[in-house]
């Protein structure tokens, strides 16, 4: 199974607009279509994030959210600290890719990331959705 790591900029952008390409990657992780994998720095961002009060999701929204991702998640542990991405918060991302051997990191930003990391390629999510089925098993 593919294995992907979302940016928390998908998953906002999955539920802000439940018709756009970051919700339809975010549903085939949910689906088990993809394997979805988190780490507890990139849970915690999840939950920050979707709790702020500009985005005005509800309690019920972010609760769903956050227990779907918590319940079809493959949990990793990063083996260290990366000081590679401008942004330091985004090297939480390459941290849970690189644990999690993950073939994908998708992100609404990709200029913030290198264009791979390890085996993880960084892209967007119509790149990701356009390559899907391309994949051998």
């Amino acid at each position: 199974m593919i294995r992907v790591v979302l940016d928390t900029n998908i998953v906002v952008s999955a539920l802000l607009q439940p018709l756009g390409l970051p919700a339809q990657v975010f549903l085939l992780a949910l689906g088990s279509v993809i394997q979805v994998c988190v780490s507890g720095s990139v849970y915690a961002e999840y939950e920050e994030v979707l709790r702020r009060p500009r985005f005005e999701f509800s309690g019920d929204v972010v609760a769903a959210a956050l227990a779907a991702i918590r319940d079809r998640a493959l949990w990793v542990r990063p083996a260290g600290r990366l000081t590679i991405c401008p942004d330091s918060d985004d090297d939480r991302f390459l941290e849970c890719a690189q644990a999690a051997r993950a073939d994908y990191l998708v992100t609404g930003n990709p200029r913030h990331f290198p264009s791979s990391w390890a085996s993880t390629r960084i892209v967007t999510a119509r790149f990701f959705l356009e390559h899907l089925f391309d994949q051998p098993e």
